[in-house]
């Protein structure tokens, strides 16, 4: 017997399309504090200016809505033990919101308690994680710095930015609906490291050094940015990433060839007048002038940066 096709999955197709179409457009307006602890500071860099939109297929859209959906179970969670809970900011209404003196980095708290058995008279803040089984064993096996430095490095950012000593960590293991728990202490000369490192990127005009020249290294091959880092690929064409936008006080852009501070619309879009950041292009710098910069490219071939688009890598290579 002819076994029958399997039926397309109509619906499913549609729910992932949907978390598609409602996405953001995959640019992060400020250096996250969830990103700080990431070894490579040319990642971070990259990040920072928009060099690679980050693009998520629906299923892993919906997999992170997942975890946010989770954080309410955790602030009921632990209400209903008498713990208080403020996952809102009584200022604004909104969920907390961290910044720097720069404005350009920080991050937004799940939420601030008191009341925990272990320590009943502490502000924490509170950092809520969802995990697969396997990240989850070793969390509980190694704590959070070892298993998790990512996490660990966000919680520091947060009380060093909120200036509280502790931080409250509860995960779960999405299998087994286990919960795991650990109260980290506040490490002031981590934090101000973390401050420091993250000044280091904002205020980089060019992109800082590779973690490793080698392309197949294991942090490189799993890089959002590996393609524009190692591969010689175009980076996104936008203020953030053309050499007349500067990030200035209080989060805002400026931009040195209008000149004009750079809302959040008029960064995406760009302009006529966009320039890349000589860096980010893997190619030799000839010349320069007003409105223009000279490339060789790899293959020997000029190209004018102001004049036309870049050929990407594949088409210079159809074209070799």
């Amino acid at each position: 017997m002819v076994a029958l096709p399997p039926s397309a999955s109509l619906t499913v197709d549609a729910i992932y399309a949907a978390y598609e179409a409602a996405a953001d457009h995959g640019y992060r307006e400020h250096l996250g504090a969830s990103l700080i602890g990431t070894e490579c500071e040319r990642a971070l860099w990259y990040s920072f200016r928009w060099a690679t939109r980050a693009r998520h297929t629906g299923r892993l859209l919906r997999l992170f809505d997942t975890g946010h959906l989770a954080e309410a179970r955790f602030v009921a969670d632990l209400r209903r033990i008498g713990v208080t809970v403020l996952d809102l900011d009584p200022a604004t209404g909104r969920q907390w919101n961290l910044r720097d003196a720069s404005g350009h980095f920080g991050g937004s708290m799940d939420a601030v308690a008191i009341g925990f058995p272990e320590a009943p008279k502490a502000w924490h803040v509170c950092e809520f994680k969802t995990h697969s089984a396997k990240s989850f064993a070793k969390l509980k096996a190694e704590g959070v710095a070892s298993s998790k430095p990512l996490h660990w490095a966000q919680m520091q950012a947060y009380m060093q930015l909120a200036d509280l000593d502790r931080a409250f960590y509860l995960a779960v293991c999405k299998d087994t609906d286990e919960l795991y728990q650990e109260r980290i202490r506040h490490d002031a000369e981590a934090g101000l490291r973390i401050l420091a490192k993250a000044e280091r990127i904002i205020a980089a005009a060019r992109p800082p050094a590779r973690i490793s020249e080698d392309p197949a290294w294991w942090q490189c091959r799993f890089c959002d940015h590996h393609a524009v880092c190692h591969g010689g690929a175009v980076p996104e064409r936008h203020c953030r990433s053309c050499l007349h936008a500067t990030p200035v006080a209080d989060g805002a852009w400026h931009c040195a060839r209008h000149p004009c501070v750079l809302l959040r619309r008029d960064q995406q879009a760009g302009c006529g007048l966009h320039l890349y950041i000589p860096n980010l292009i893997a190619a030799e710098q000839i010349d320069a002038g007003e409105d223009w910069v000279s490339y060789r490219l790899p293959d020997g071939s000029p190209w004018r940066d102001g004049a036309t688009p870049i050929p990407d890598t594949q088409e210079r290579a159809d074209a070799a």
